[in-house]
C-alpha cells in the first residue's frame, strides 16, 4: 500500500526536478520556505489544500496529479514483476532439470 504522504512527496520531487527546480526556487514560486518544501518532500510534513494548489501551479501540473501513481511508477511495478516472475520460472527449470532432485 503505498501512503499518500510519500506518494505526495515523491510526485512533487519528481516534477519538480523534471523542471530543473531547485526546491529553493520552488519555494520562490510557491512564497514558503526552502526547509518547509524540504520538509514535504521528504515526508515529514503535509501541507494544506492552498499549498497544495499552489505547489501544482507552479509545476504546471493539477493538484490531483500530485496524488496520481505515474506511468513511470507503474512502469517500473510491472518490470519488477516481471523479473521475478522469469526468476521464479529459470529457478523452477533449473530444478526440474537437476538429476539429483525430486521432480516439482
Amino acid at each position: 500500500m503505498t501512503s499518500i504522504r510519500k506518494l505526495l512527496a515523491t510526485n512533487i520531487k519528481t516534477y519538480r526536478n523534471e523542471l530543473g527546480l531547485s526546491q529553493s526556487r520552488l519555494a520562490e514560486q510557491v512564497d514558503t520556505a526552502t526547509h518547509y518544501i524540504a520538509m514535504i518532500e521528504g515526508g515529514k510534513n503535509f501541507p494544506s489544500a492552498e499549498m497544495i494548489e499552489r505547489i501544482a501551479a507552479a509545476l504546471g501540473k493539477d493538484s490531483a496529479d500530485l496524488f496520481a501513481i505515474t506511468p513511470i511508477q507503474q512502469d517500473w511495478k510491472e518490470a519488477i514483476l516481471e523479473d521475478i516472475e522469469k526468476l521464479i520460472a529459470d529457478r523452477i527449470f533449473a530444478l526440474r532439470n537437476k538429476p539429483d532432485q525430486p521432480q516439482c
